[in-house]
């Protein structure tokens, strides 16, 4: 075996490392019409399997162009799983007209600018007890929910940055959310 295929990851642990990323990029990037139709977790495993089924067509070139090609993958899959769901639409109404799905952007938009009152309250009393709920965390807490879900910084990054394995920073970043859940029960009560 030469050097470079012993340092190489198993293609299953890369996707371990990235499957949250990856979570959360399908889920940003689900409308709703596909969204209606089906589940960010089914959609996540169609792209793990596709992902491990082409692993004699990838090279490991680094994290970041392993994501790269994850994200790529990914994005592929949800364009594939659109057309089909728009083609079958096509077919069902009159004419053959094809109706546009509301993107996420879009639809938050659209409520934001005919939200009504109550909602606004209901939305900003939503974020005021997030807030209050992260501010009762410690900061190592914040900094490993900040790392993974905003930065989308992968296990072996985090354990990197806490001087731990990654065994240790999942177990950490599970307390730390099972933490926030708590106070944010707490406050909504």
């Amino acid at each position: 075996m030469r050097r470079s295929e012993e340092r190489e990851p198993a293609l299953e642990h890369l996707l371990e490392e990235h499957l949250p990323s990856l979570r959360v990029y399908v889920r940003r990037n689900m409308d709703a019409a596909l969204e209606s139709r089906e589940s960010c977790a089914d959609l996540v495993q169609s792209v793990c399997r596709e992902v491990l089924e082409s692993r004699g067509a990838y090279r490991y070139q680094g994290d970041a162009a392993f994501r790269q090609w994850l994200f790529q993958v990914a994005l592929h899959k949800l364009m594939d799983r659109r057309r089909f769901y728009r083609a079958g639409k096509r077919a069902e109404e009159p004419g053959g007209r094809e109706r546009q799905a509301w993107s996420r952007s879009e639809l938050s938009r659209l409520a934001e600018s005919v939200g009504t009152p109550s909602a606004d309250a209901a939305l900003h009393e939503e974020l005021e007890a997030l807030s209050n709920a992260l501010s009762r965390l410690s900061d190592a807490d914040q900094d490993i929910v900040r790392w993974v879900h905003l930065e989308h910084l992968g296990h072996a990054a985090v354990a990197q940055r806490l001087g731990c394995n990654e065994a240790q920073s999942r177990k950490r970043l599970f307390q730390a959310l099972a933490r926030l859940s708590l106070h944010l029960r707490r406050a909504r009560a």
